[in-house]
Parts: structure tokens; sequence; C-alpha cells
């Protein structure tokens, strides 16, 4: 990847997963505090509200996940989400897993800027980055606010939004009013967007993290968008295609960008969390590849590959062994 310095360090996050950790110990406080006073607030309703948003270039705002599985203590806040500023409006990318956390987001827009919101953007199908679209329902039903997705996302949302639902319901009764809103907004290949002097490149990718991944790049700051195409510090996730995947991150890697805004974990000016990612995939594939060359069945691959990337990444026993399994039900078929 093409990554160069801006002169705009000062506004890059550098320690996220420091920061939430302080601010979780303030939730606890505060969680505390309202029982003291018998107030109707539980700590799941307070989490969607208290992690901070950082401005990591000029006009983009960025409210980083906790690095952990989602639970109701976290408010089910382990995705990044934000929003971009221009000059007439003002385009939000994911809305988190909760009505809860799309409503503190709506604020914090109210905050920073009178500018209306004309488009919300889903980076893709997962749970954790466009359930709290139900916070600009209204908006949306109105058709004051573009609905915009991959093309295939409508299809996914069908098949998978339900049973998100009722994860997320079960963490919390707070959680009780989110919903999803297919977008009728479709992008098939390239969309461009424009803010008021600042256009907005929209990408749909092949098959790679999913089916229908979407990345949105600001030409203005240099700032691609990557959500879940690029991981940082947590393991990535494989619910599309090991080899689509790793042609994407191919494709990445030649653009020239300033930054990238992964879907977890901080931003990245050097092309690190990038590179991290394609060795980690590029190991897998081989890895199974090679089990599946010398006749190993799916299990005794997972029991051989088990240490592969351990101590690399956060989160890695919950999801390596389930990434071997979906790379070899795709590369036993090559």
């Amino acid at each position: 990847m093409g990554l160069h310095r801006t002169g705009r360090d000062d506004l890059i996050e550098r320690s996220p997963r420091g920061l939430f950790r302080t601010r979780r110990q303030v939730l606890v406080g505060l969680a505390a505090t309202a029982g003291g006073f018998a107030l109707p607030i539980s700590t799941a309703t307070l989490a969607a509200a208290a992690l901070p948003f950082a401005e990591i270039a000029d006009g983009i705002f960025v409210r980083y996940g906790l690095q952990e599985e989602m639970s109701a203590e976290n408010g089910a806040a382990i995705a990044n989400i934000g929003f971009i500023v221009g000059e007439e409006s003002v385009a939000v990318i994911d809305t988190g897993t909760t009505t809860q956390q799309g409503a503190a987001l709506k604020a914090e827009i109210a905050r920073i800027t009178d500018r209306p919101v004309s488009h919300v953007i889903a980076t893709h199908v997962h749970l954790d980055h466009c359930f709290g679209h139900g916070a600009f329902a209204d908006e949306i039903g109105a058709g004051r606010v573009a609905n915009v997705g991959h093309h295939r996302l409508p299809q996914a949302l069908g098949e998978r939004g339900g049973f998100y639902l009722e994860r997320i319901r079960a963490l919390s009764p707070d959680f009780a009013d989110t919903r999803f809103i297919p977008p009728t907004t479709l992008v098939d290949t390239v969309t461009i967007i424009d803010l008021g002097n600042r256009r907005l490149t929209l990408r749909a990718w092949p098959t790679a993290h999913t089916d229908n991944d979407l990345s949105v790049e600001d030409a203005r700051t240099g700032t691609l968008w990557t959500a879940d195409l690029l991981f940082a510090g947590r393991i990535p996730v494989i619910d599309g295609s090991v080899t689509g995947w790793l042609s994407v991150l191919e494709d990445l890697a030649g653009r020239n960008v300033a930054r990238v805004v992964p879907g977890h974990g901080p931003v990245d000016t050097t092309a690190t969390t990038l590179q991290r990612e394609r060795t980690y995939l590029a190991a897998l594939r081989e890895g199974v590849r090679t089990a599946i060359d010398e006749g190993l069945g799916i299990n005794e691959t997972v029991r051989r590959l088990a240490d592969l990337g351990r101590g690399d990444w956060l989160l890695f026993d919950a999801v390596h062994g389930r990434n071997v399994v979906a790379a070899y039900t795709e590369l036993e078929w090559e």
C-alpha cells in the first residue's frame, strides 16, 4: 500500500485500547452511581454512549470499538464506526451493533456539525457494523437519507438478519428495539457521492471477508475506510473466501492512500496492518492446501494448524479454528 505521511499525525488515535480500558472503568463507576440513585440506566445502555470519537483526519471521525467479544458489559460496541463531514452534508460509515450505538453516533454528529446526514453506509452484513441503522429509520423512511450498501447486502441481511437480531437481543433487554434496515441504494462496482466539495468513492469488492464488502475512500485526505477488509490487532474472520481476500489485499496494497481505517483496531498510516493480515491469511491458505494434499481431514487439519499465528492476534482462540474450517471447505474443491 502506498501509504504516506500527511503532517496530521496529531489527529491519529495512538492507543485506543488503553483509552477504552479507562473508559470502561468509568463505565463501571457510572453504573454503580446510577444504581445507587436508583436511576433506570444499565451498563449496556451506558456503554453504547461512552466510547469517544477521534478526529483521525480533517472532518473524519472514528469511534474505535473495543477489541473484545460482544457482551452487555461493553454494550456490544466492538467495531469501528464513524462519519465524514462535507461542506453540505455528512456520510455515516457503519452504525454499530444496536440502536443505542446508532443514537450515540447521531448525537455526536449533531455535536460536531449542523449539516444534515445525507448517507448512511453499511460496509457489510455483520451485526457489529450495521444494526444501529434504526437510529436513522425516520430519516431513511422519509427519503432524507440514502441507505447505502453492497448490491449483495440485501440478500445477506435477508438470510442472517433474524439470527443476528436474536443474538443482539439476548445480550440485554436494552437492545430489544434494535433492528436492521436493508439498503435501497446499492453499489454494484463503484459509486461516487459528493458531500459538498468532498467526494467519496464507494467500492463494492468481490468476495473476501464476506461476499458484500464495501470500502469508502475520501480523496481530500487520502483516507481509505476498509472496514473489515482489514483487522488491526484482532484476528481476521473469514466469512467469504481466503483466496478472494488475498486477491483484494493485493489490490489494496497498490492504492496510494495516507491512512486506512480498519473495521477493528487503530488507524494505520504505515501498511503494517495489511502486511500482517496478508501474512496470516497466506500462511493459513498454504497450510490448509498442504494438509489437503496430504489427505488430512478437516479435524486433523484444525489440530495441525492450531498454533498458526498464535500470539500475534487478539481473540485468537475464539476465531482461528473457524478460519481453518472455512479455508478447508473452500480449498478442498480447488
